[in-house]
């Protein structure tokens, strides 16, 4: 399982944009479709929102890897 930590600038970061962000796809449009796919846990449910706010202590899991959100 692989671990990755991210720091918000801000209240929040949309959840596409951090797929995007942290390097799991090119672009904000591929966010969408993981997110559409079913496939992105976020704190143990899964989020099928694709402009879901994303705030610092929130947890995201696409997978083996998990995002944890922090501030900046």
């Amino acid at each position: 399982m692989q671990e990755i930590s991210f720091a918000v600038r801000g209240e929040y970061v949309e959840l596409n944009q951090l797929l995007k962000l942290v390097g799991l796809c090119d672009s904000g449009g591929a966010g969408k479709v993981i997110v559409a796919s079913g496939d992105v846990i976020v704190d143990g449910k899964q989020e099928l929102r694709k402009t879901a706010k994303i705030r610092p202590g929130q947890q995201v899991s696409l997978g083996d890897i998990t995002i944890r959100v922090t501030t900046e």
